[in-house]
């Protein structure tokens, strides 16, 4: 009864969820206990959820729709009831310590005073790796490292709902290494912060503790260090670096793809970190199940931990992103310039602190004040050619080639959900992307009412804020459509 109470539940979310939401937090949960006497009349649904993260987000976004379908399908009323699973449970899985009873909101509290002010870590963190053996002291000299870059912290981090998770699991990381969400892999498009992220943990951790091993690289370092050691026959060279990390911190890794010997070390290196309690952080472009030409062992040893995107940053985190990096640059960005600009770049983070730099610049050079005619000049060439490259026919043929329909049914009468769906993308993003009015658009999809453009509009807003696939989707599109 239990099990098929739950596996029915399951159905029913898997239909109504986000694809990737479902995926991520749904579908890896084990089957609940039901017991029929809650002794309120209700039914009780036990759920065990294997770390306090994935409890607290549960809890707060999945709890009262859970309960809803169980008791829709259960005809009476279910009361859901979350608790971590056992730890012997936990063990089997892998060597993790213990998880501390620690919820998201508390962990970031706990941290915050010892991460107040964190904007250079100590002198030994310079070097990406940090403690390096003197001489004679039995302990193996590490190879030439990358750098931490000091710049980039907590601190100075953006937080908003598009990292909101990454950076909650990122601050419980640096509070307690080795502990919880290890392995911790971040995904994301270009520029959104990935880089941002695994860096601030690393300054974090060396400024909690100087000694600690920490090494920063990009996945090609890694290969290259491979190659030079399988040259030279030195691969026990190759292990004193990797393996007797506190920290390793490793950026791109679906750079690995296609890459057999390296993926082997890299293998061997993540289970000797495991084994040792030390943690690993990777970010990608895409989630482990994602990955191409990467062996399954490793990708299933990426998911075995704690997965999180980082997601396109909305406008009020760009507006936020902007006034921010002004003032680290000496400058003061007024609100209604730092609107327009975040209106007028929305790829990544990447582009609009390049943006920021060419009005900050021609402030300078023209010792103008910064209003908003004056970054339209300095913008100009980025903004004209905006417009030049995004259409409406652009947009429509581009969001039919994505959702493959015909670029017919975009002014079509047809009214299925497989063309109405995509239809009322291309009119949100015809409304976002150029500066045709609500009337011109309707009259380029077929003839269509302004108001049919407006309802289009408020709909896809409203559903990319609650929706990660149908904001990622969103953003792919933008990206395209920015050439």
């Amino acid at each position: 009864m239990s099990v098929d109470l739950w596996q029915r539940g399951c159905e029913r979310l898997a239909a109504e969820l986000p694809e990737q939401q479902f995926n991520t937090w749904i579908r890896p949960l084990p089957p609940a206990d039901v017991n029929d006497d809650g002794g309120d009349g209700a039914a009780v649904v036990q759920l065990r959820v294997p770390n306090r993260f994935k409890l607290d987000w549960i809890r707060s976004q999945y709890a009262g729709r859970i309960e809803g379908v169980l008791s829709e399908l259960a005809g009476k009323p279910i009361r859901l009831e979350l608790s971590l699973a056992p730890r012997d449970a936990a063990a089997a899985r892998g060597p993790l310590a213990p998880l501390p009873r620690l919820g998201a909101a508390a962990a970031i509290e706990a941290l915050r005073p010892a991460l107040a002010g964190v904007h250079r870590p100590p002198q030994a963190a310079n070097g990406a790796v940090n403690g390096t053996a003197q001489p004679g002291s039995g302990t193996p000299a590490l190879l030439p490292r990358q750098k931490l870059n000091p710049a980039l912290t907590f601190d100075t981090l953006v937080p908003g709902r598009a990292n909101q998770m990454a950076r909650t699991a990122a601050l419980h990381v640096a509070g307690a290494p080795g502990v919880m969400y290890n392995p911790l892999f971040v995904y994301g498009g270009v520029g959104l912060g990935k880089t941002h992220l695994v860096h601030a943990v690393g300054n974090a951790l060396l400024h909690d503790r100087p000694d600690a091993r920490v090494l920063y690289l990009h996945a090609e370092q890694f290969i290259s260090d491979v190659v030079k050691n399988y040259q030279r026959k030195t691969f026990d060279e190759l292990k004193a670096k990797y393996h007797s990390l506190d920290l390793l911190l490793i950026d791109d890794v679906q750079f690995f793809a296609g890459k057999e010997r390296s993926q082997e070390e890299f293998f061997n290196a993540f289970e000797a970190l495991l084994a040792k309690r030390a943690h690993i952080i990777m970010t990608s472009d895409t989630y482990p199940k994602g990955l191409v030409d990467i062996d399954a062992r490793l990708t299933s040893r990426f998911d075995a931990g704690l997965t999180v995107a980082i997601e396109p940053p909305e406008l009020e985190m760009r507006v936020a992103i902007l006034i921010k990096k002004a003032v680290v640059e000496g400058a003061e960005m007024p609100e209604d310039v730092a609107f327009f600009v975040a209106k007028n770049v929305r790829a990544n983070v990447r582009e609009l602190e390049g943006a920021l730099r060419k009005v900050l610049a021609y402030s300078r050079f023209t010792q103008k004040e910064i209003t908003i005619n004056l970054t339209r000049e300095a913008l100009k060439d980025l903004l004209s050619i905006q417009n030049r490259q995004v259409s409406v026919e652009n947009i429509q043929k581009s969001v039919a080639d994505f959702y493959k329909i015909k670029v017919a049914d975009m002014y079509s009468k047809k009214r299925p959900a497989s063309i109405a769906r995509p239809r009322q993308i291309a009119m949100y993003l015809a409304k976002e992307l150029t500066q045709k009015s609500l009337p011109e658009i309707g009259e380029l999809f077929g003839g269509r009412d302004h108001t049919t453009v407006l309802h289009a509009v408020r709909k896809i807003n409203g559903e990319r804020g609650k929706s990660t696939e149908l904001n990622q989707q969103l953003h792919q599109l933008e990206q395209t459509l920015k050439g």
